[in-house]
């Protein structure tokens, strides 16, 4: 498919657009098989995020396409990069990360409200991949604050587990980081949309775009999603507080530094104009 103009436009107005019939069964198979691949054969970012004595888990891994085949080809031969590409106006487009999560029937959880630009050292155009492998109802999905990317704010890191932020409101490195409002309080005031996915469906969001689930999820049967953050030829390494060190660690060990151009054999080119 292509990206319509529609499309497109309500992307750059409201931060989130939902693309229909966007990927064939085939390629949302072979996710599945690299999801499979990397729980078989993990790499070293491989996360459970439940104990041992949890009766349903849940796995994260992210930054995994160099060692996991199906990532790589879905990533360099899908139409995912393309799509990037229309939705940002972009003459160039590179992968920032790969992220993929697993969640056995019974598991639950609720994402917190936050926007992925403060998680992470990058700035610069960029946008996400939000690809369930199975049909999603919306109270099962995620829901968005439309036009929040707008708003030219950075809301502090929050983490998923317990949902504490990662350091205090205040001035980092010249930006001014807040606490993300409470929607929960008042989601009247907030223009939220949300989507029921079939299979093949996807959605893209700007990465400043507010995002977070109404309610907790209790996940039905085993649900697959996989995410990937894109970047146009702006995009920078630009750091940002403590809080993201960890990943900070990982592209400095491949020879990046502040300032660096998101455009190497880390973060690899997959579509030119």
């Amino acid at each position: 498919m292509e990206v319509s103009q529609v499309q497109a436009d309500r992307f750059r107005r409201d931060g989130v657009v939902h693309l229909p019939g966007a990927f064939s069964r085939a390629w949302l198979d072979r996710l599945r098989e690299g999801i499979r691949q990397d729980l078989e054969t993990p790499t070293a970012r491989l996360v459970r995020h439940t104990p041992d004595s949890a009766a349903a888990h849940y796995w994260e891994d992210f930054w995994a396409w160099a060692e996991i085949p199906a990532f790589e080809d879905f990533l360099r031969s899908s139409p995912a990069a393309g799509y990037a590409a229309a939705l940002l106006d972009a003459a160039r487009i590179n992968l920032v990360m790969d992220n993929w999560f697993y969640r056995q029937a019974g598991s639950e959880g609720r994402p917190p409200w936050h926007h992925d630009v403060s998680y992470f050292d990058f700035t610069g155009s960029m946008c996400v991949l939000w690809l369930p492998l199975e049909a999603v109802d919306r109270k099962s999905g995620i829901s968005f604050v439309k036009g929040s990317h707008l708003w030219g704010r950075h809301f502090l890191r929050t983490f998923f587990a317990g949902h504490e932020t990662a350091g205090e409101a205040g001035m980092v490195n010249g930006i001014l980081y807040e606490e993300a409002p409470d929607i929960d309080g008042a989601p009247e005031r907030y223009d939220l949309v949300d989507f029921d996915l079939e299979a093949g469906d996807c959605i893209f969001f700007d990465i400043r775009t507010l995002h977070g689930a109404r309610d907790t999820i209790v996940t039905q049967r085993d649900s697959m999603r996989f995410t990937a953050r894109f970047a146009a030829e702006d995009a920078r390494i630009e750091y940002r507080g403590e809080w993201a060190k960890g990943e900070r660690a990982i592209f400095e060990a491949a020879g990046h530094k502040e300032g660096d151009a998101l455009d190497s054999g880390f973060f690899p080119r997959l579509w030119e104009r």
